[in-house]
């Protein structure tokens, strides 16, 4: 602050003649080499500090136009230098604007007395009469809203929580506002209350108030025309666009809404779009997608979900109001015109067809179709395994992440099959079985929460969920000892020891990140004690649950090795090991073969209804061709060909190499 001085007479002159207005000019401080000739129609009061504006900037079609303040004005600010300001209808008041920022053709930009720019803000998540509300701050990650959210039963935690985010707060409320370095403004109406971060372009918008678009170089946010916020947080990278109306929400990193998206109390994580469609009191985790008019997503939680055009709950039974809450987890998808009545809960990578107004629970019993049947709920269990399209979803996810900045703010794990999504398949094959010893082994169909299960669905739900398991539990055989070179029995047993203390139980996924339910449970007594002091130090507890999934995972593959097929690793012959490849070979080979007849349907005679439009039976065949392509040749068929002969490739080398053990034996 140092470095500024007071106006010479001479610069005030020539200010003067430049059109400048100034009340009191002892109180405009300048930096040494300011230029006077590069104001111009500038109304200055209050407190203003000036840099030196020497650069150009390049605007669209290649106009070059040099730093200055022009046809503006100006109170209590701070101007850095080498910023461009021109053709501001009312003021700019109580704002640091730093260096290399461009704004033109605004109509107000205020700071209203003491500000926290959206931190703090109250988000009523899940349930809209209130109770689970998540304060949002700049830097939350999608871990803490799901403490916030779901830990409400541990009030101490949630009080140590919100502490942490107060103090945060605290350290970013301000009378003055910021719009930091490289940021761009052009063509916007109003902005109150809302801190702007470096190199977001904000762009034709019609109203932000209260609010943070955070930012930077490497991943810059951008709003653009007609959008509306108020009481908001942007995490970097991400976009609001066509009209996009955010009242009370987190949009995270990576993340786009847009084409008159409407979202009220919800908060979205990683990757989430959003179009056309609503949002109220939504819980979307990472890659939560939904792109059609007429959709509502309201009061739920969800993660790595698209929601098809018309998908619609209800959060209230027209008693005592919206109080009800439902739970789709992660990977699940919805089909147009699809309706579950809260409270419900929708099992993982699951596929909801249909009308549900029975509040249907498939939390145990994942992979599954949800179809409604003359206003029944009908449940295949586990049919999503053989899907060709879970497994594109599964592999297009990492594909997609838009996240740019060098520092993500959520872990989030893609794996398809993981001790979470595993330990609710054997836990469904109790539960298939459970209901077939009771009911008897003929009856037509099984009553489970609320749905109908099938006979024929049952015992294929059984298969499918075994298949599942050990092809999980073979692929961490597979990858422990790929690397591994062991020429004894007992380097063999070493190389497969358990090497962390912890995973053996419940996993849970905390919105993206898959973490045994006992480190959790650590951390949240860490929350409540106070060891934790600072929101950095829970990140960093997040990025160590992230880092040693695969020690979890292994120790948990260990005790369900021993529970599921007596096969305990220390004490075990060679001769069973090789069994069990054996076993994993035959269910991924299976398992292949159905998603391989899975994709052959997409190229059927009805699935070529449409083509070749004008012409004979060859014309639509050849049209077909040349628009979806040759079945061999579709990179998805290529990607189950080429699974079938690596995985088999892996099973019959890991043999040799256990082979020669047992003659060395």
């Amino acid at each position: 602050m140092n470095d500024y001085r007071t106006l010479s007479k001479k610069e005030i002159e020539i200010l003067e003649q430049r059109n400048c207005l100034c009340a009191d000019w002892q109180l405009v401080e300048v930096k040494d080499g300011f230029c006077p000739e590069n104001l111009r129609n500038v109304n200055l009061s209050g407190r203003i500090r000036l840099g030196v504006y020497n650069r150009s900037f390049s605007f669209a079609g290649g106009v070059e136009k040099k730093a200055g303040i022009s046809n503006a004005t100006l109170h209590n600010c701070i101007i850095d230098s080498d910023t461009y300001i021109n053709q501001v209808k009312n003021h700019i008041a109580n704002y640091h604007i730093h260096s290399n920022v461009v704004i033109e053709n605004v109509d107000s930009i205020i700071t209203e007395k003491e500000s926290c720019f959206g931190n703090g803000v109250l988000v009523s998540a899940l349930n809209e009469a209130g109770g689970r509300e998540i304060a949002i701050y700049d830097e939350l990650s999608a871990h803490t809203a799901y403490i916030m959210a779901m830990y409400r039963h541990r009030p101490k935690v949630i009080e140590a929580l919100q502490l942490l985010i107060d103090q945060y707060k605290g350290g970013v409320c301000s009378s003055m506002g910021t719009i930091a370095e490289g940021a761009r403004l052009i063509n916007c109406r109003t902005i109150i209350d809302v801190n702007i971060g470096p190199y977001a372009h904000i762009e034709g918008i019609y109203r932000l108030c209260n609010g943070t678009v955070n930012s930077s170089l490497a991943a810059p946010s951008y709003f653009g025309p007609g959008v509306i916020a108020e009481d908001f947080i942007a995490a970097s990278g991400a976009t609001l666009s066509d009209s996009a109306l955010v009242s009370k929400c987190f949009i995270g990193q990576g993340c786009e809404l847009s084409k008159q998206y409407s979202a009220e109390n919800s908060v979205f994580f990683a990757n989430c779009q959003g179009f056309h469609g609503e949002a109220c009191s939504v819980f979307a985790g990472p890659y939560t997608v939904t792109h059609h008019k007429s959709t509502l997503l309201i009061a739920g939680y969800f993660s790595f979900m698209n929601a098809g055009s018309g998908s619609n709950q209800s959060n209230h039974m027209y008693k005592l109001g919206p109080i009800h809450q439902g739970v789709v987890e992660r990977g699940s998808k919805t089909t147009s015109d699809s309706y579950v009545l809260w409270p419900a809960r929708i099992g993982a990578f699951s596929l909801v067809m249909g009308r549900h107004y029975r509040n249907p629970d498939t939390s145990q019993l994942p992979f599954s179709y949800l179809i409604e049947n003359k206003d029944e709920s009908i449940l295949a269990p586990g049919v999503n395994l053989r899907s060709v399209g879970t497994i594109r979803d599964a592999r297009k996810w990492p594909r997609r992440d838009k996240r740019k900045d060098t520092r993500l703010l959520d872990f989030i794990n893609f794996n398809l099959l993981s001790p979470f999504t595993i330990q609710k398949m054997i836990n469904g094959k109790k539960v298939l079985k459970e209901l077939r010893q009771s009911s008897g082994f003929t009856s037509e169909y099984y009553m489970y929460n609320n749905v109908k299960i099938t006979n024929d669905s049952l015992k294929r739900g059984i298969e499918l969920y075994t298949i599942g398991v050990i092809k999980f539990l073979g692929n961490a055989l597979i990858k422990r000892l790929e690397d591994v070179i062991f020429v004894s029995l007992s380097e063999l047993r070493s190389s497969l020891s358990k090497t962390s203390d912890y995973g053996n139980g419940e996993w849970i996924d905390m919105a993206g990140l898959l973490v045994p339910k006992e480190r959790v449970m650590t951390l949240l007594d860490d929350l409540q004690k106070g060891d934790i002091t600072e929101l950095e130090q829970l990140n960093k507890r997040y990025a160590a649950l992230h880092d040693n999934y695969f020690e979890y995972t292994w120790s948990w593959c260990l005790r369900v090795f021993k529970e599921e097929f007596d096969l305990d690793f220390q004490t075990a012959r060679v001769d069973q090991i090789m069994a069990f490849v054996d076993q994993w070979k035959k269910c991924v080979i299976d398992l292949d073969n159905m998603l391989y007849a899975d994709a052959h349907k997409e190229f059927t005679l009805k699935t070529q209804t449409g083509f070749g439009i004008d012409g004979s039976e060859e014309t639509r065949i050849l049209d077909f061709e040349q628009v979806r392509g040759e079945f061999e040749k579709h990179p998805s068929v290529q990607d189950i060909s080429n699974h079938i002969r690596e995985k088999s490739r892996l099973a019959e080398e890991l043999k040799e190499r256990l082979i020669l053990l047992e003659q060395r034996e």
